[in-house]
């Protein structure tokens, strides 16, 4: 069939010159002219293919006509709903007045509603006691002629109101049409052989290769785009962060359980068992299993009393304590949980207690507990400084909007040392961000159950055009860190950023579901640049 409708348009353009209308032609097997738009998608794949070869030349000429829908169709057939509400009320006198209920029973209940209203509007019908009678002895069908029309023409003699008001009723619907101009191209010949490919080892030998009608090489042709993998706009992000602390010293936690005790995620960080990030409209709980091992005894007294009773200069929170709500396995909410087990593990080394230095994320204990301070004399505390660093995902029970995510990532950070105070944390977190390419920075004051004082850091969003909270920071508590063994002179700050919101600044996205979930764009994904803060 391809080839048939390329030799009539190349035996048409040697006996014509040209082709002015491309609806005037007959395809084979055919009586009509081609004037419907299915034929002209037929005779545009046969001029792709000439036009290819340069055997001819083609130009596209755009319509505009009307379709009747399914409705549109069965107007034009039955009549229309109003004539058809009239067709079947009695006139006045003939008869007993025909009831709602009666008419929809007769004619349909949809054909019924829709009918009655265009016919007491034409005034063709009328109500005569509870039921409905004829008011206009004859009518004439408009609708139905015009649907008759525009199904045989595609328009309307009577212009482009009477279309618009039958697309608003949804009897028609506009359709883009074409058809096309031809004339003959550079290589025009009525012959419809396809020209060659390959030069083949048998066109050689025979010397056919002498008389064949190669196909010319496109230089300008582009190669077919290689398909790979490509790294999400998070991954950039988070290594580049990653790259950013290990730049400044700092060592990476390891952080592959993402299941947590209550003590470890809550207890261990002074949060009080009557919290409501414990609730489970806050927090995913495990049914199987439900509970933990027990913690280290020592520790977990240590813990128990003094949120339960206070001390370390520190009254608690004098509520009652429960085991249970310890051993409660969780989701973790926040990647603190691991922070807490790796500071326990550093004040272990103050005690001289040894720990296991294969997956602790801290340098292998050498087995000395003795420090040189800067003053030359001797520390026998065992403390050594640390920095240290995770970026994994965590867990919260929260309603998803634009910027809210029920699975999400977290950054986070501590440093322990001597002698750290606040102005050193908010410095800190004024280069670090910095190196972020984040240098419009706010802090706010906050308040946090494990660190005092605590600090809220917010950045500006150019696209939501609002300041956005990016993370939390604060220096955790002596009810935090003196239980797990640490000097009182010893501080640790402590943050979490988010990754996904510094990801969004950075590429410009406005609604975090675009960013991770179903909604991402692969394109998108495969096209997003390198990130450089």
């Amino acid at each position: 069939m391809a080839e048939a409708i390329q030799q009539l348009v190349l035996d048409t353009l040697d006996k014509d010159g040209s082709i002015k209308d491309t609806r005037t032609l007959t395809l084979p097997g055919h009586k009509e002219p081609a004037a419907s738009h299915d034929a002209q998608i037929i005779i545009l794949g046969a001029l792709n293919s000439l036009s290819s070869r340069e055997m001819i030349t083609y130009t596209t000429q755009e319509t505009l006509s009307h379709v009747l829908t399914p409705e549109g169709a069965s107007i034009a057939l039955n009549g229309s709903h109003e004539a058809r509400v009239w067709a079947a009320v009695p006139a006045k006198g003939e008869g007993a007045p025909i009831t709602p209920k009666e008419l929809e029973a007769k004619i349909g209940g949809e054909i019924a509603k829709v009918g009655q209203g265009r016919a007491f509007k034409s005034k063709w019908i009328g109500k005569e006691g509870a039921g409905l009678i004829k008011l206009a002895p004859t009518i004439e069908d408009v609708t139905q002629l015009e649907m008759r029309e525009v199904d045989s023409t595609g328009t309307l003699k009577t212009g482009e109101k009477a279309l618009a008001e039958l697309r608003k009723r949804k009897l028609i619907v506009q359709r883009k049409g074409q058809w096309f101009t031809v004339a003959k191209g550079p290589e025009f010949s009525t012959s419809t052989a396809k020209p060659e490919t390959d030069l083949t080892v048998d066109m050689i030998a025979s010397g056919a290769w002498k008389t064949s009608n190669f196909k010319k090489y496109n230089f300008e042709a582009e190669g077919i785009p290689l398909t790979g993998g490509a790294l999400h706009p998070l991954m950039k992000v988070r290594e580049e962060i990653r790259s950013i602390f290990l730049e400044m010293g700092f060592a990476e936690m390891p952080t592959g359980s993402f299941v947590e005790s209550g003590f470890w995620c809550f207890d261990s960080l002074f949060v009080p068992q009557q919290h409501p990030a414990r609730e489970v409209q806050d927090t995913f709980y495990l049914s199987d299993p439900s509970t933990s091992l027990p913690p280290p005894k020592d520790y977990y007294d240590r813990v128990s009393k003094v949120h339960e009773h206070g001390g370390y200069g520190s009254t608690g929170y004098r509520a009652p304590w429960s085991e249970a709500e310890t051993r409660k396995l969780l989701l973790r909410t926040h990647t603190t949980a691991s922070s807490a087990a790796m500071l326990y593990k550093l004040a272990a080394r103050c005690r001289g207690e040894d720990v296991d230095p294969n997956n602790d994320g801290l340098a292998t204990h050498s087995g000395s507990t003795q420090r040189t301070n800067a003053d030359g004399s001797v520390d026998s505390s065992g403390f050594r400084p640390a920095k240290l660093f995770s970026i994994d995902r965590v867990f919260r029970n929260e309603t998803m909007d634009a910027t809210h995510l029920a699975e999400f990532h977290q950054v986070e950070g501590v440093v322990a040392d001597r002698g750290l105070t606040l102005a050193d944390l908010i410095g800190f977190m004024r280069v670090f961000f910095k190196k972020m390419g984040l240098e419009n920075i706010r802090f706010k004051p906050a308040y946090n159950p494990y660190t005092e004082p605590s600090l809220e850091i917010f950045a500006f969003h150019p696209q939501l055009r609002k300041w956005v909270e990016v993370g939390n920071s604060g220096m955790f508590r002596p009810e935090m860190l003196e239980p797990m063994g640490f000097p009182k002179d010893v501080h640790v700050h402590g943050w979490g950023i988010g990754l996904e919101r510094p990801t969004m600044i950075r590429y410009g996205i406005s609604n975090i579901r675009t960013l991770v979930g179903h909604k991402v764009s692969i394109e998108g994904v495969e096209k997003s640049p390198a990130v450089r803060f």
